[in-house]
């Protein structure tokens, strides 16, 4: 059996460490909270025996999760047995890893395990959050009703992601067309009216120079250009890898005028939402923070979280730290405080999500609407500027035959 070291906190603030043994995580919680103690920190000790682990390398998406959540929970509120859910599961579900893995559940269930333990074998599909949940679901009573939170919780938190994700991903691909463009108009085209304009016997307008130029350069250097655009890559991925980097790198991106903005209300919008579902769910705040911190997305958010943990678990506020942090928008900040003091934090918080998921799909709206335009406008004024300098010879050719 797997032996822990772990760390916690009494209902008063009080500091309690200790090693014990326990088949999961889980049980590891529960374990601990019988003594009144809410666990906050747990780490295996090197040289236990290692819990199985299935489908590491398959991988679900968030959305057939989402639909997979809903039915069970739909199931499971209907009255229907928690092993007779995932079977009639098994025998429906449309992703043939997903149907593989609720029939692998189904009979671990059926050999005693509990539901979150086979969940835990699984992470690429369920992640912490998801099995905290279900922790919670099955120690209050309440499974259906956890699996439907969760449900609305996936399906909100992938609508955000997609409407980001179309807000970043369409002005980069037009840029990268417009890149491609140009490369193959200095690559292949141009040179072919450099060897037409050879014969004028006349100086060539500066803008066609300028731009055979530039046609030169880029045909003698572009696998250096290559190489140093990779290299370039690699390095901001290493970069990006370690603490310092990821802090420098989110903390600039956060201050881009517009794109910092719209990430930084979706990232308050994803950790409202998800520390709204843990603690409606009945997860203590101490373990609430350590798991929404994780989903922030941004590690100066992330930090700010972390510090506001750490003060909570000396009897503090939660709304003072994240005030000073100075990444959480005034209101955001108004509106914990006003949830910490009537005692209702989880429907504040929910409020709060719901306002920025609107807030971003509407600044989406407008960013899209605009950018088109201007978009145009740049890709006009680069490509017709090329294709303008090399027919400006020809253009005068034609005027000094006339």
């Amino acid at each position: 059996m797997p032996v822990f070291e772990w760390e916690g906190r009494t209902p008063q603030g009080d500091f309690k460490n200790g090693v014990l043994s326990a088949p999961s995580p889980e049980q590891l919680r529960a374990l601990v909270r019988k003594d009144g103690i809410f666990l906050t920190r747990s780490e295996e000790r090197a040289g236990t025996p290692a819990r199985a682990k299935h489908g590491l390398k398959r991988k679900v998406s968030r959305s057939q999760i989402g639909i997979f959540t809903r039915q069970l929970s739909t199931m499971i509120s209907s009255g229907l047995p928690l092993v007779q859910s995932l079977d009639a599961l098994s025998t429906q579900l449309e992703n043939a890893t997903l149907r593989e893995i609720t029939e692998a559940m189904k009979e671990k269930i059926e050999s005693g395990a509990r539901f979150a333990e086979t969940l835990q074998d699984y992470p690429n599909c369920f992640d912490e959050l998801y099995v905290n949940l279900v922790v919670a679901g099955e120690e209050g009573g309440m499974l259906d009703t956890v699996l439907m939170r969760l449900a609305h919780y996936i399906e909100k938190t992938e609508k955000l992601r997609r409407r980001v994700k179309t807000a970043l991903i369409y002005p980069a691909s037009i840029i990268v067309v417009a890149i491609g463009v140009v490369l193959i108009l200095l690559l292949f085209v141009i040179p072919v009216f450099e060897h037409m304009f050879a014969g004028f016997g006349k100086a060539l307008p500066l803008p066609t120079q300028m731009v055979i130029a530039l046609s030169t350069f880029v045909k003698a250097a572009i696998l250096y250009i290559a190489a140093a655009a990779a290299a370039g890559a690699i390095g901001l991925k290493k970069y990006y890898g370690t603490d310092n980097g990821r802090r420098s790198i989110d903390r600039l991106v956060l201050r881009v005028p517009i794109i910092g903005r719209l990430l930084q209300k979706a990232s308050v919008a994803r950790v409202t939402r998800t520390l709204s579902t843990l603690l409606t769910s009945g997860v203590s705040i101490l373990e609430s923070l350590t798991i929404v911190a994780k989903t922030a997305g941004n590690r100066i958010i992330e930090d700010a979280l972390v510090t506001a943990r750490a003060d909570i678990s000396v009897g503090k506020s939660m709304s003072e730290p994240l005030r000073e942090s100075t990444v959480f928008p005034p209101m955001t900040i108004q509106m914990i405080q006003v949830g910490e003091a009537t005692g209702a934090l989880d429907n504040m918080l929910n409020k709060i999500a719901d306002f920025y998921e609107e807030d971003v799909d509407n600044m989406v709206t407008n960013l899209t609407s605009l950018m088109e335009p201007a978009i145009m406008v740049v890709l006009g004024v680069v490509l017709g500027g090329l294709i303008v300098a090399m027919y400006l010879p020809i253009f005068q050719l034609g005027t000094v035959v006339g």
